[in-house]
């Protein structure tokens, strides 16, 4: 057995052809099929399922898949731990970080974070909260940036900073004319809200504690898949939201007028860099974390806050 062959098996696990996992692995067919054969022969196990197409795993094809991936990313984080040992940020990041966050964090530190490290090649996917975890402890992806705590087993956390949460409400919501608001002041029939799957919509559930009342919805019912789809909804059809700090950043000098404060303690909603347990490169975390700080321009701790938890 050898990383070679382990190689050749997530290939063909990831794109189900012989031909084409051949391909991507610069080898001929008969050499990938020979080498999972005599793979499969030393563990004295059927991997794949060859009379299926496309070709599948089998059961425990699936195990065996698992845990090359986890061998073959510690053998690529040895080398590139090494490198770092010597002072050098090279190799690829995978980057997975919750929609809610990208749009106005990512241009706050990319730029400059890219041109420090050149010879890093940076992957980034937005995804939800439960998908980052998974494919950090499936060693599909390397850092989550996302909206903790977590309570999750194996998986690491590292504070960043605690961002305000705000109302942004229609000119046209009756609201206590007063500067500060209090969560229970909110009219949870005009709410709107993201889609199942955000954190920040469990976040919001907790903050007006939705899960304690029996609402009755009007005639429309929509559930938007951006903060800015919110805003636009609530400009042209009245109601409110709660979004974070960084996306009341761009808004029209208009749009600020609707956005309120709460009173103390202030929700916030605590942003940490996350990783798996056995996630060795320590510099290129550290390094990344001090980009980002380095690059807020904003109050990130409150003397007086409640962070708000992810599980409603």
């Amino acid at each position: 057995m050898n990383l070679q062959q382990l190689e050749y098996i997530v290939a063909l696990d990831n794109h189900k052809q012989f031909a084409l996992a051949a391909d991507k692995c610069f080898v001929t067919q008969p050499t990938l099929s020979m080498m999972v054969k005599k793979l499969e022969d030393e563990l004295g196990l059927k991997i794949f399922d060859r009379s299926k197409q496309p070709i599948t795993a089998t059961r425990e094809g699936e195990e065996v898949i698992r845990r090359a991936r986890k061998v073959l990313a510690e053998a690529y984080y040895l080398k590139e731990f090494a490198k770092e040992l010597k002072g050098e940020i090279t190799g690829e990041l995978h980057l997975g970080i919750i929609p809610t966050l990208a749009p106005y964090l990512l241009p706050l530190f990319l730029k400059s974070f890219t041109k420090k490290y050149p010879a890093l090649k940076i992957y980034i996917r937005e995804m939800i909260t439960n998908e980052i975890i998974a494919k950090l402890k499936a060693g599909e992806l390397d850092i989550g940036l996302l909206a903790t705590p977590l309570h999750e087993p194996h998986i690491i956390e590292h504070r960043l900073f605690c961002e305000e949460l705000l109302a942004y409400a229609s000119r046209h919501e009756k609201l206590p004319k007063k500067k500060y608001l209090l969560p229970r002041e909110i009219d949870v029939h005009h709410l709107w809200l993201l889609e199942e799957g955000h954190c920040l919509r469990n976040q919001v559930y907790n903050l007006c504690e939705l899960k304690k009342m029996q609402t009755e919805t009007e005639n429309l019912h929509y559930e938007a898949g951006s903060i800015e789809t919110l805003i636009n909804l609530i400009d042209r059809h009245e109601g409110i939201t709660i979004i974070p700090y960084l996306a009341t950043v761009h808004l029209k000098a208009a749009q600020k007028k609707n956005v309120r404060q709460f009173a103390n303690p202030k929700p916030v909603r605590e942003i940490s860099l996350v990783v798996h347990e056995s996630f060795p490169r320590k510099n290129l975390l550290e390094r990344l974390s001090a980009e980002i700080k380095s690059n807020l321009h904003f109050e990130t701790d409150f003397k007086e806050k409640s962070v708000l938890e992810i599980e409603p």
